[in-house]
């Protein structure tokens, strides 16, 4: 059965895959894999660094595309083998993404009471591994009708599939790549040895304690309350991989994340310390009253950011009302259909068996009812926990499915879809009387799973589209998949353990920290904790959520981004602000320069591959600093107080690499148009 499409005459018109399905091509083959693979644990693991200090993840279809076929031309690979390699390779930055923005909530909330081996990995392994497992399965059973669907027109793997298509170019973009990758790597390393100031804060006195005083009323006899405290302004922390973000997010949405750090550190902070900090002052233990904005922010603000979040996850899944209502009609009528399909003869068509795929689900369900049974102890909370979770991820991966093909990966609400499993699961558990911290873990469990699953759904399917479009095999890129959901799953516990323990040995707290914030982690462990755990600063989420409906009624595009903007450390959302504005500058200079079309599709191409390098180089290398810190062995510092100056220095280097790198990557005019990278 091949696809068919209408075309402007009317009449009937079937799909013809790249690499017809009667030639014969090494596709699945240990190489490819092997590729695949190690590029699964390493794009996930620079995807959790990025989500636990960033809030945000990026979509790892053009990397893994770009190395892939740098490699596999180097061995004389075929088009299906950089298919299979950059299939596998992709995936575990959506696992990496579902397990960021779920499992160190279990931590924050006091579910779990250590992130030790012991403890957490394999509890880690099974909520990825059946998460990602579910998604693949749920995405099987889809696969065929959404492919073939005429109204899905799947930007991002059109994309990727010119990008096979033009392989000549992949030698020269994996060079950029990797060049930036070293460059950033280079100048985060250099940073940690002090060698310049990556981080600054200025301290700002506001009012005097002890002599300003505000007076409540007109007259020179009405009462007087002290006033006075100290706050800190930090300037953008010199990091490759937040200037990497803000130059893919690019200028408007950089602005509007950094707009809620201002609201943040500029107004809320100083204004609650301007009254409250002599009574707060006198309350804080011995030694800690100069962390009195930071006691403020994480205590009083970040609530307030939850409650905003809570509102964008909400208003981002109502503005796509129509779309997900869509997924899902088509999530039960493509099951119909599914299930009446005949048996692909072709090869371009062929799935998993329908035994093996219901009985993955089936097998899938019972390790879950006994994972929830483990974090609960009560049977009823486990079995009602395993029904939400494969009827509500069910749906979800098929709504995730339909909004990768509508709108990209990269523009996938996880957190939201996540969010409402989240609510669904708690209010269940507190309808059957589960309560506690054993309610909380299960509840958790349950979003963990579903994120997990959402994640790999929307990318198993942007991944399948371009294998229908070359012309690969669909069932040996499940069973690739498959492999990288294993090793992803047992590898990316690691990157998290070495980021969090290392903080702590280093002086922070772990998940949570400023450092390594993990803000929707955070938003789904309070919202667990007010739910079944009756623990929560209701009053101070209530604030966020009329703000959050404020900035709905300013239109601001996104108050989710917002709303992390508040929740992260004003350094971050500086930098990633700074990150924009020289993607600002690189497009002003572009049209400056007055290049055609082409041209500016490579400026964009290189851009975009110069701010991922950098990205995964700090991410690479920020994992490798967090390893000292975890085995207790500090790196030496060149300088124990760098000069401010010396921080600017380097930003500016930066800034200059970022802009003159991509328009150096122009080419002639004459030069054929690339493929344009949709991120």
């Amino acid at each position: 059965m091949g696809t068919s499409a209408v075309n402007s005459t009317g009449t009937v018109r079937k799909h013809r895959p790249y690499v017809p399905e009667t030639m014969e091509m090494k596709e699945f083959t240990f190489r490819a894999v092997l590729i695949g693979l190690v590029m699964t644990v390493i794009l996930g693991a620079a995807n959790a660094y990025l989500g636990l200090r960033a809030g945000m993840t990026i979509a790892a279809t053009y990397p893994a595309a770009v190395i892939g076929m740098a490699v596999l031309r180097l061995m004389k690979g075929s088009l299906l083998e950089e298919n299979i390699a950059r299939t596998v390779g992709s995936i575990g930055e959506s696992v990496a993404a579902g397990a960021v923005f779920t499992i160190p909530a279990f931590l924050i909330s006091g579910a779990w009471s250590s992130f030790g081996f012991h403890e957490a990995y394999w509890k880690s392994v099974a909520l990825m591994a059946v998460g990602g497992s579910l998604g693949i399965l749920f995405v099987t059973l889809l696969r065929r009708v959404m492919v073939e669907d005429p109204d899905l027109p799947f930007p991002e793997s059109v994309a990727a599939s010119e990008i096979h298509k033009a392989g000549q170019q992949g030698a020269g973009a994996a060079k950029l790549l990797f060049a930036n990758m070293g460059f950033g790597g280079l100048i985060y390393l250099l940073g940690a040895f002090q060698l310049f100031n990556a981080s600054k804060a200025f301290v700002v006195h506001i009012g005097q304690i002890g002599s300003s005083v505000v007076r409540l009323g007109r007259t020179s006899s009405a009462p007087v309350v002290a006033v006075g405290g100290v706050t800190t302004f930090q300037a953008p922390a010199i990091s490759p991989a937040y200037l990497g973000v803000g130059y893919i997010i690019g200028p408007r949405l950089a602005a509007l994340n950094f707009a809620g750090g201002v609201v943040a550190w500029g107004l809320l902070v100083p204004l609650i310390i301007y009254f409250l900090g002599p009574t707060l002052q006198a309350n804080l233990a011995p030694g800690t009253e100069g962390n009195l904005a930071g006691v403020v922010w994480y205590n009083i603000v970040r609530p307030i950011a939850v409650g905003g979040m809570l509102v964008g996850a909400g208003w981002t899944l109502f503005r796509m009302r129509k779309s997900l209502g869509i997924g899902m009609k088509r999530a039960v009528s493509d099951l119909k259909k599914s299930a009446a399909a005949h048996a692909a003869t072709n090869r371009t068509e062929r799935d998993l068996n329908g035994k093996v795929i219901f009985g993955g689900l089936g097998v899938a369900f019972l390790c879950m009812i006994l994972l929830y049974f483990r974090f609960s102890g009560v049977l009823s909370g486990a079995i009602t926990a395993a029904l939400v979770m494969i009827v509500v991820g069910f749906f979800f991966a098929a709504v995730s499915g339909n909004l990768v093909g509508m709108i990209g990966s990269s523009n996938n609400p996880v957190s939201g879809l996540t969010l409402c499993t989240l609510i669904i699961a708690a209010l269940l558990m507190v309808a059957i009387g589960v309560s506690g911290m054993s309610g909380i873990a299960a509840v958790l469990g349950v979003a963990a799973v579903v994120c997990v699953s959402s994640a790999v759904a929307g990318e198993m399917l942007q991944d399948l589209k371009v294998g229908h479009i070359l012309g690969g095999t669909p069932a040996k890129m499940q069973i690739g998949d498959f492999l990288g959901i294993a090793v992803a799953s047992l590898a990316l516990y690691f990157p998290l353990l070495v980021l969090h323990q290392g903080n702590i040995n280093r002086g922070g707290i772990g998940f949570g920290d400023p450092q390594l914030s993990a803000p929707q982690a955070g938003l789904m462990a309070s919202l667990a904790q007010g739910i079944v755990g009756h623990n929560m600063p209701w009053p101070l989420v209530l604030v966020g959520v009329l703000m959050g409906f404020a900035m709905i009624m300013l239109e601001v595009k996104s108050v989710m981004l917002f709303a992390v903007g508040m929740y992260l450390p004003l350094e971050t959302t500086f930098a990633i602000f700074v990150g924009g504005v020289i993607r600002w500058l690189t497009d002003r200079a572009r049209d400056r320069r007055g290049f055609n079309d082409a041209q500016k599709a490579r400026v964009e191409n290189a851009g975009i591959l110069t701010a991922s390098g950098m990205i995964a180089g700090e991410a690479i290398l920020g994992l490798v600093v967090a390893a000292f810190y975890f085995f207790n062995k500090p790196l030496p510092v060149i300088f124990a107080q760098p000069a401010t100056i010396s921080g600017f220095i380097v930003l500016v280097v930066l800034a200059l690499v970022m802009i003159y790198v991509p328009l150096n990557n122009a080419g002639r005019p004459e030069d054929p148009a690339p493929p344009t990278a949709i991120m």
